[in-house]
């Protein structure tokens, strides 16, 4: 069993990432790709624990174009994350990986209820937990679940999975001179706005000490190689002494 660096993460994955080649709803390779490499960081021995998004399938205050009002739209977002763990559980599963979806709200008959002891239990007998649904509340992205999970969890780690590999100064498609950061304090991420999560998340993990790493998933093999420790991104950390 190859050396991993952290014993358990908290992978957040966004809804996006399971599009692949679709321009909707579920690209079925693209998922069991994911699925592949998420089982190859878990035959590393380290716990794996997964927030999903949902924009490949509805994106809550962006879909509902000022038609459906804020809360029911954040709320038909995160039954939308159910569709998307409920895929990744299955395609886990294929691969022989035992696995666990937890939800922030009840849909008992698919998953079961978010109970922070019961998902580090899961984690400590080798399953890997995925939580879906946010984190059961309208106004609150997937993003600040990540954070939240992460810390409930006790992860070492909080890894976001992008389409770049890593943060910037500025959007590199738009300008090809924009600077990459291997390393940035919460504090400069907030007063560059460099939007890799929203605030709220950020602050959460600034006031908790939770280190986040930035990395690009659609390069196979990031994944192992971020659980390894290897420079694959950008690294979010307290400032330095």
């Amino acid at each position: 069993m190859s050396h991993s660096h952290y014993s358990r993460i908290l992978l957040k994955l966004s809804g996006e990432a399971l599009l692949g080649k679709e321009a909707f709803g579920l690209d079925l390779d693209e998922v069991g790709r994911i699925a592949g490499e998420v089982a190859e960081v878990h035959k590393l021995g380290v716990q794996v624990a997964l927030v999903i998004g949902g924009g490949n399938i509805f994106r809550g205050v962006a879909d509902s174009r000022a038609v459906i009002e804020r809360a029911t739209g954040d709320y038909m977002g995160m039954i939308a994350t159910m569709i998307n763990a409920l895929a990744l559980q299955s395609a886990l599963e294929r691969l022989g990986i035992s696995t666990r979806v937890q939800s922030a709200i009840d849909m008992s008959q698919v998953s079961e209820p978010y109970i922070r002891r019961r998902a580090i239990r899961h984690l400590e007998k080798g399953r890997v937990v995925i939580f879906a649904a946010g984190t059961g509340n309208p106004f609150f992205t997937t993003d600040t679940a990540a954070a939240l999970r992460a810390m409930e969890i006790g992860a070492d780690i909080l890894m976001k999975a992008t389409k770049v590999d890593g943060v910037y100064s500025e959007d590199p498609k738009v300008n090809p001179d924009a600077v990459k950061y291997e390393q940035l304090t919460y504090k400069e991420v907030l007063e560059k706005r460099l939007g890799i999560m929203d605030s709220a998340a950020i602050a959460l993990c600034m006031d908790n000490g939770m280190s986040i790493m930035v990395f690009n998933l659609l390069i196979r093999g990031n994944m192992i190689r971020a659980a390894k420790g290897e420079a694959v991104g950008t690294v979010v950390t307290a400032e330095e002494d």
